[in-house]
């Protein structure tokens, strides 16, 4: 066997192998989370101090949510997925949070009630979508855009059915929807209607009865 047929080989295996460890993510994930069909997901930045005005409207919207039935999942470390977990866990309700192993690692936070670990990003976003009756999108960097994208992307393809998803804080998010109008619209790369599938909301109690409104327990 040549260098070159031993390197390919090594590398086929690898990817084989790597394969049952999606799987095994996968069947964890299912076999955690298979009971919880109430949830919304809340996303947004991980640098979010416990001060800000964000992070108090993030633990007031979980807060308000698990008061009206649902459960909360988040990606289960600092800043406003914290403060989402505390919200959750201080009214009585579940909390969830889906872990990612980063090369800095970054720690569950102490309001996570059940925890589910996972190494592959496309496969966290699977639970993220799999068991969310709803997104709640707050101010927060690119893995909050990604998140956001992913969703919107399957619903406007319909790939799933498509579920409330509401961008909090319109100051923060409205120069987005403005150049997606002016830009992508303008280009015919979107119909101005898609945009449609996302909504802003300002107040905790306005995403709450939005919820409400569009998710029937």
């Amino acid at each position: 066997m040549s260098a070159t047929e031993y390197v390919l080989e090594t590398l086929s295996n690898q990817d084989s192998w790597r394969l049952f460890k999606i799987i095994s993510e996968v069947v964890e994930g299912f076999e955690t989370l298979g009971g919880m069909r109430k949830c919304v997901s809340i996303f947004g930045s991980a640098r979010s101090l416990p001060d800000s005005p964000t992070y108090k409207a993030t633990e007031e919207i979980a807060s308000q949510l698990v008061n009206a039935g649902y459960g909360i999942i988040t990606g289960g470390g600092p800043g406003l997925m914290e403060a989402a977990n505390k919200g959750a866990t201080e009214s009585g309700g579940e909390s969830i949070g889906l872990h990612i192993h980063l090369p800095h690692e970054q720690q569950v936070n102490p309001f996570v009630k059940t925890r589910c670990d996972f190494r592959y990003f496309f496969v966290r976003k699977l639970m993220f979508v799999k068991y969310a009756m709803a997104y709640v999108v707050m101010p927060g960097g690119m893995g909050t855009i990604d998140e956001l994208s992913e969703a919107f992307v399957l619903a406007q393809t319909n790939r799933i059915k498509p579920f409330p998803i509401i961008l909090y804080d319109s100051a923060y998010w409205s120069g987005l929807i403005d150049w997606l109008k002016a830009t992508m619209v303008k280009e015919g790369y979107i119909r101005e209607e898609e945009l449609g599938l996302m909504i802003m909301k300002d107040t905790p109690e306005s995403v709450v009865e939005y919820i409400r409104r569009h998710v029937i327990l």
